[in-house]
């Protein structure tokens, strides 16, 4: 299959299990910026969206719900990816708003996620570069994957302290 067919078995699938606020944010909130993201930035890569929810929910610290472009999860693994128009989230927001931004992408740090956002023009005008974004922080955590070879999470636990810190880790 290609993308469109994948594109509307994978709407579908996320459709149907969604009901109230997550079914309309779903409906309302996956528009032309998130479907351009997938055609020119994520099915070229995997040509497939498994482990990918868009407008995923997630609730922050002040027991309020916030709603994510797309999440790539997978065990031990939680990635956001936004894709930011100028207008919303730029140039029409009030202070309050732009602060509630930042303290919305510190928030989910906290809580684990690694956040990654493109701008509409990045994905538009340069969907090479997203891509190989894409591909770097997803081999961050899954290179070993990637290469075939298979680790247990512990040792892939191990293997990123390594890398992190640059030096030999002795027990």
């Amino acid at each position: 299959m290609g993308f469109s067919e994948d594109y509307q078995t994978f709407m579908h699938t996320h459709l149907q299990a969604r009901t109230g606020e997550r079914l309309r944010r779903l409906q309302e909130g996956h528009k032309h910026a998130e479907r351009l993201f997938l055609k020119q930035v994520w099915w070229p890569l995997f040509h497939q969206f498994s482990y990918l929810y868009p407008e995923y929910e997630v609730h922050d610290f002040k027991d309020g719900q916030r709603f994510l472009d797309f999440a790539y999860i997978r065990p031990g693994i939680r990635i956001c990816l936004e894709i930011d128009g100028y207008g919303p989230h730029l140039k029409n927001i009030s202070r309050w708003q732009f602060s509630d931004s930042l303290e919305r992408q510190n928030q989910l740090v906290i809580d684990g996620w690694t956040v990654i956002r493109f701008s509409y023009d990045q994905v538009k005008e340069k969907p090479r570069r997203c891509q190989q974004i894409v591909q770097q922080v997803i081999a961050r955590w899954l290179g070993d994957e990637l290469d075939q070879t298979s680790l247990s999470l512990v040792e892939k636990e191990v293997l990123r302290l390594a890398i992190r810190k640059g030096e030999v880790i002795k027990s």
